[in-house]
Formats: C-alpha cells, sequence, structure tokens
C-alpha cells in the first residue's frame, strides 16, 4: 500500500514491545515511519515518533483512541482479556500465538497441555471479538525463535554448551526443526497487515530451513568462539543425567515431555503464508551475538 509523503503516519499499539518479537517489530514500524505506542510495565525514554506507555494488559495504560493496528506480541491469553474488553471498532489486529497450540494439545504433560488449551481459547476469543467489532484479526503462529539472544530454548543450550564446554544429546535427538528469526516475524507481521487474504486467518511462520534436532545444535555450537564438543549418549543416560541437572537447578522446565519431542518431527507448512503475503524465512546459522552471547 502507497502512502504519499503528505499522508499522516499510520499509528500502531504494540502490546509486548519489550519482548524479542516486540522489540524487533519495533524496528521496523519506525524505520517504516509509523508512529508507535509502545507498552511496557517499565518507563522507557521516548522519541519523537515512539512513545511508550507505562503498564500492562492487566492495568493497561490509556491509548490513542482509534490506532491504524493493535499487535500483541506478548501472552495471547492476557491480550485476549484485555481486547474482550474494549470497543476497536474496524481497527486491525495482528497477534502472536505459538505452535504449541498445534502440537502441546496431546502432551504427556498436564502443563503443556493447559498451554495449548490457553492458547486456543485466546485464539478464538480473538476471532470473535474482531468479528464483533467489524476489524480484521489475524493470528501468527512462530516455531522456535531465534536472533534477539532472548528465547529460552536455543539460547540457553548456547549458554550451557559455552558454560560446560560441551553438550549431551540422546541419541534419537533426531526430529525435524525450522528455527525462526525474529526479525522474520516482524516482517511478516508487517506484510500481513493490508494482506486481504489474511483477514480471519492463522499462519504458520517457522524458518526456512529443516534441520534434524540434532544438526540445530550443531549449527549453535559452531557459533560459539570455542566450538564446544556434541556428544551423543544414549537415551537412558541422557534422562538420567537431565534428572541430576534437574536437582541441582540447571535445567528448570525441561521435562521427560519436552526430552521425547527431540525425536518428533515438528515440521509447519509456510505456504500459505509465502503465497499470500510474500512470507520469505532466512535458514539457521546464527552468530554469538543472536543466541544472547558476548565474546
Amino acid at each position: 500500500m502507497h502512502i504519499s509523503t503528505n499522508s499522516p503516519a499510520r499509528s500502531a499499539v504494540v502490546f509486548g514491545a519489550s519482548g524479542q518479537i516486540g522489540a524487533a517489530l519495533l524496528q521496523r514500524l519506525l524505520a517504516a515511519g509509523w508512529q508507535v505506542h509502545a507498552v511496557s510495565r517499565q518507563a522507557r525514554q521516548d522519541t519523537a515518533a515512539l512513545q511508550w506507555l507505562q503498564g500492562d494488559l492487566d492495568n493497561p495504560p490509556p491509548l490513542p483512541a482509534r490506532p491504524d493496528v493493535v499487535f500483541s506480541c506478548g501472552p495471547l491469553d492476557a491480550f485476549a482479556r484485555w481486547y474482550q474488553r474494549h470497543a476497536l471498532v474496524g481497527v486491525r489486529v495482528i497477534a502472536f500465538s505459538s505452535t504449541s497450540v498445534l502440537v502441546k494439545h496431546t502432551s504427556p504433560d498436564p502443563a503443556e497441555r493447559d498451554l495449548a488449551a490457553r492458547l486456543a481459547s485466546a485464539e478464538h476469543a480473538v476471532f470473535a471479538h474482531a468479528r464483533d467489532q467489524q476489524a480484521d484479526a489475524t493470528i501468527l503462529w512462530p516455531t522456535l525463535v531465534w536472533g534477539a539472544g532472548m528465547d529460552r530454548s536455543l539460547s540457553r543450550i548456547a549458554a550451557l554448551a559455552r558454560h560446560w564446554g560441551w553438550f549431551v544429546l540422546p541419541r534419537s535427538a533426531q526430529g525435524a526443526r525450522q528455527p525462526v528469526h525474529v526479525d522474520d516475524l516482524a516482517a511478516a507481521a508487517l506484510a500481513v497487515l493490508d494482506c486481504r487474504a489474511a483477514h480471519g486467518q492463522s499462519y504458520a511462520l517457522a524458518g526456512g530451513q529443516v534441520l534434524s534436532y540434532w544438526q540445530m545444535v550443531q549449527r549453535i555450537l559452531l557459533a560459539l568462539p570455542r566450538r564446544p564438543r556434541l556428544l551423543p549418549v544414549p537415551d537412558w543416560l541422557f534422562r538420567a543425567l537431565v534428572v541430576l541437572a534437574r536437582r541441582s537447578g540447571l535445567l528448570h522446565g525441561f521435562g521427560p515431555a519436552v526430552q521425547a519431542r527431540m525425536a518428533q518431527d515438528l515440521v509447519f507448512d509456510i505456504e500459505p503464508a509465502r503465497c499470500d503475503f510474500g512470507y520469505a524465512p532466512r535458514g539457521f546459522s546464527p552468530t554469538p551475538a543472536e543466541l544472547g552471547l558476548t565474546q
């Protein structure tokens, strides 16, 4: 969509603006000349085009009366509750969910099943309220996110491997993965904005390369300065090592369901996103900085 130089800047409200996806989206919005109102729990410095609003979804600050779009880059269930309480007639909504809604609903872990159920309920609520408000909503499902060094998966692998000088994986860790760069997600959020085909739709946003879990970890280790060793072990030994690590506090949140998924193929179809709004994600070749590491 062409905006003439005499047209007023479009305005956006961004929830989750200080998170990894939100921060990347802010950069792209500002570079494109948008007027941005970003919500953060902490006070931050404003600029000419960026106004920080202190608050959160449960205690939101006053927002502009009618932005062109509201982006949700944080917890979707909290956003859905906020959205249902507000009348935003005709305001475009683009919200990030997660591919967890597709893969964790049958998990043996009750906490993971609960997460998938909450995401599914929140997605339904966002679409339903958008219809009530004569608005157009789109839900985006990212897979493993990397690039900002703020994720709790790939960057944690990098940190542990650098600390130990080695990293252990079970030999069964051959399930397919598609890690996606955070800037590709930000680009998709902007590309989908004026895409009519995306109204009322959900899209999987995976990376541009399919790797086995083993290959993905190898690429992480190759990005590190001292090249930690990747050590294959039998599954039973890996399970025992995980138990010891969890007891020592090194692997909080790493349960049996996480280990089981290492052997599962988690591949998502990005063709709808490619066809509808030109989604073209990069492959997985991280740098130390993109994994949250400094030299």
